[in-house]
């Protein structure tokens, strides 16, 4: 691939001279034999950039159908969401895509203005006075949390229901090693939450819809919350949120959430977006960065980041978090989406979304064998069921049906499938899954 070898014979040639040996063999002399590698590498010759390419495209073609050749019913924290044209074509102008930290306000101007219609727009759609500038997805927004609400408390304890999503949970179990944090979960009966006493603890963490697209009781979290002096921490979700009372309104001190579902394509897991918001009180904990409004010297509006003399910045060693960034070029997708859409087209999407999945669900639950995994408890975007097959051999034979069929279920939920319905499955699509499922079950 020469292409790609930047060095000709001449180049190698006035190097070896320039530092005085012969050849290439005698400048690596200084390697013992012993872990030089003998005969050279056992590889094909190369090839050129387009024989190359002609290869992998050769290569791509013996793979089974993924991602966009298949429908796709799959969610459990990441989802097949239409996203306008719109988004792509302003969110990627060069401004966006090749913007550095705006540590310079005044050369910074229309990106420090995105990030702050960005947080405008997640602080209505939680509830909250101050939304941060982005995290680097639901995971690590859920972490933060937890951090935020330990150093508020001063208690190590906390209590997160086992209906949180596994993987973010999973996340939070990681730090939790090193920070010194005692994570305890509470379990979960037909969808919802069973908030035990909890004694003292420093938070409690709900989401909202839940990983098994239930909608949990925020309420029962919140007196879980008051009875152990805790914060309440509500991991929501953004389009949901059209429909669903706003996680301030149920008395949450901190909301966090994974953006994808807005402006982001499902690209193979990432990257994605933390939502971050608080309550006014938290601000100074707030991780991550903060862009606020001023004027200039002139008295015009401008934007600048702010309260960067936080704990993070000046007092390391006891700060709450060492986050000092944020997902920029997402966070402007999310924003653009957002304003897109607007208030009446956010409810619409999550209305279509809501009757999709009420729609798939009776379909699904109509093939035999498959039962409810959690009870008649309300969903809105996804739904759980147990199958009388192992999931994963389910999805395997959907796939050769044409269909992503859902994700399987963590062994602490049982044997079971989670299955999404986003605006992009039309009813035909749906009617298609359930037949292909009723034929891979018999």
């Amino acid at each position: 691939m020469g292409h790609y070898l930047p060095h000709t014979d001449d180049d190698i040639r006035s190097m070896l001279e320039f530092i005085g040996v012969s050849s290439v063999e005698e400048l690596f002399a200084v390697v013992p034999d012993a872990i030089r590698l003998a005969g050279g590498l056992d590889m094909p010759a190369g090839l050129s950039e387009f024989d190359t390419l002609a290869e992998m495209e050769r290569l791509a073609a013996r793979n089974r159908l993924t991602g966009p050749d298949l429908v796709c019913f799959a969610g459990g924290g990441a989802y097949d969401h239409d996203i306008p044209a719109a988004v792509r074509h302003l969110a990627f102008r060069s401004e966006f895509v090749t913007a550095y930290t705006p540590y310079q306000p005044e050369v910074a101007q229309g990106v420090l203005q995105a990030l702050f219609e960005y947080q405008t727009l997640v602080a209505r759609l939680s509830g909250l006075e101050v939304a941060n500038a982005s995290l680097y997805d639901g995971a690590t927004a859920c972490v933060e949390a937890l951090n935020l609400a330990v150093a508020a408390t001063g208690r190590q304890r906390v209590w997160v229901s086992t209906a949180v999503n596994p993987s973010w949970r999973a996340v939070m179990r990681t730090f939790a090693a090193g920070t010194g944090h005692e994570i305890a979960e509470a379990p979960v009966e037909d969808g919802v939450t069973r908030w035990p006493d909890a004694g003292e603890a420093g938070a409690v963490l709900v989401q909202y819809p839940n990983y098994l697209g239930c909608l949990d009781d925020v309420a029962a979290a919140r007196a879980a919350a008051d009875r152990a002096g805790a914060l309440l921490l509500v991991a929501f979700d953004p389009v949901a949120a059209a429909l669903l009372r706003a996680p301030g309104s149920y008395g949450a001190d901190v909301a966090v959430g994974e953006g994808q579902p807005l402006g982001t394509p499902l690209s193979f897991g990432g990257p994605y977006l933390g939502l971050f918001a608080c309550r006014t009180e938290h601000v100074r904990r707030l991780p991550g960065r903060l862009v606020g409004e001023t004027v200039d010297a002139d008295g015009r509006r401008a934007y600048v980041t702010t309260l960067r003399a936080r704990e993070q910045d000046i007092r390391r060693e006891k700060a709450s978090s060492n986050v000092c960034t944020n997902q920029t070029l997402i966070a402007v997708c999310f924003m653009i989406q957002l304003a897109w859409l607007g208030t009446t087209g956010l409810r619409e999407l999550a209305l279509r979304c809501a009757r999709g999945t009420r729609y798939a669900r009776d379909a699904v639950l109509a093939v035999d064998g498959v039962e409810p995994a959690t009870g008649a408890t309300p969903v809105l975007r996804e739904f759980a069921v147990h199958l009388p097959v192992a999931a994963e051999l389910v999805v395997e034979r959907m796939a050769d049906e044409g269909f992503l069929a859902g994700v399987p279920l963590a062994e602490e939920y049982g044997d079971g499938l989670l299955v999404a319905v986003t605006e992009r499955r039309t009813r035909t699509d749906i009617d298609a899954f359930a037949a292909a499922l009723e034929k891979v079950l018999r």
